[in-house]
């Protein structure tokens, strides 16, 4: 089915959305949802169009959205969920976060201003990590390491190595045990500058948190090293800081940063080779710099995180 005529479907089924003189197609993103943003003249707001088979994902995502707007979160409101089950799509009306994907205003701000709308994405960040697993949530030391230890398995087959990968192996092997008791929190999964909005400079909010899961809530930070760091240090810095209460974390945080970083250099391999090939080089080179970062994991704290006073 086209996407125009997914859309006049979605229109047909829904009164309201049919007082929206026309809608924006948004092409970014990799989620295989069919984006669009309500035109001038009405209230901002974003439809998702997606395939029937997502609707519980979806269901979850929106429900979501629910309670961390009652904790205050600064994100989209859900509006309505519906399939069409005969047409085999469903959509999701949301309102729309007004401002500038950070990764893209970041640039264009002065140091000090990144940092300080870093230390705002962190402490927005911590807020949503209050929100705690469903009761009887599987042991997170034991999902992570199985999952782990699948993805070595994966990463010895797929016929691409990095230089240096032992160290990273054994770095992870070793540093398992840390995290033995670590809380299953909220994750958004995907916290970086794409997936956040500045507006005049501040953080305004968050977006996309269709790939929300439970877990360490450090691991929500190996996004930082993996991508916020490419965009902008000093807002990397802030964010860290902020979500600790604008101090310095603790050896057991970088410890468990460490683990989780060199832990997704592997998975990251193996993601790339199975679902984005033509990326492998992009990815490649990434993985060779956090590895530096590390000094091929010498170091638990990156070598960046001093950069910034």
């Amino acid at each position: 089915m086209s996407e125009d005529k997914e859309l006049a479907l979605v229109l047909q089924q829904c009164g309201e959305l049919q007082a929206v003189a026309y809608w924006t197609r948004i092409t970014k993103g990799y989620s295989g949802d069919r984006l669009y943003r309500s035109g001038a003249g009405v209230t901002p707001s974003l439809l998702r169009i997606f395939d029937v088979g997502q609707y519980e994902a979806k269901r979850a995502e929106f429900e979501m959205l629910g309670r961390l707007r009652v904790l205050g979160i600064r994100c989209s409101a859900p509006l309505k969920l519906e399939q069409l089950e005969e047409q085999g799509i469903g959509y999701m009306w949301l309102s729309y976060l007004e401002g500038e994907d950070a990764s893209e205003a970041l640039p264009q701000l002065s140091i000090d201003a990144q940092y300080t709308a870093g230390l705002e994405a962190g402490r927005e960040l911590r807020r949503m990590h209050e929100l705690e697993a469903p009761a009887g949530w599987s042991d997170w030391q034991e999902v992570k390491t199985a999952k782990h230890h699948r993805y070595v398995r994966q990463y010895r087959e797929c016929g691409v190595r990095l230089p240096g990968d032992e160290d990273v192996l054994a770095f992870a092997e070793r540093h398992l045990g840390a995290m033995q008791g670590r809380p299953n929190l909220f994750q958004h999964d995907d916290y970086h500058p794409s997936n956040l909005i500045l507006q005049e400079g501040h953080f305004a909010g968050v977006i996309d948190i269709g790939r929300f899961d439970w877990g360490d809530p450090v691991h929500e930070f190996l996004k930082v090293g993996m991508f916020t760091v490419e965009i902008s240090i000093p807002f990397a810095v802030g964010q860290i800081r902020g979500y600790h209460d604008g101090r310095d974390p603790d050896e057991a945080f970088w410890e468990l940063y460490a683990l989780y970083m060199a832990m997704a250099i592997i998975s990251s391999v193996v993601w790339v080779v199975s679902f984005h090939p033509q990326e492998l080089d992009e990815m490649m080179e990434r993985l060779n710099r956090v590895m530096d970062d590390h000094r091929n994991f010498e170091l638990n704290q990156p070598s960046w995180y001093s950069d910034v006073p």
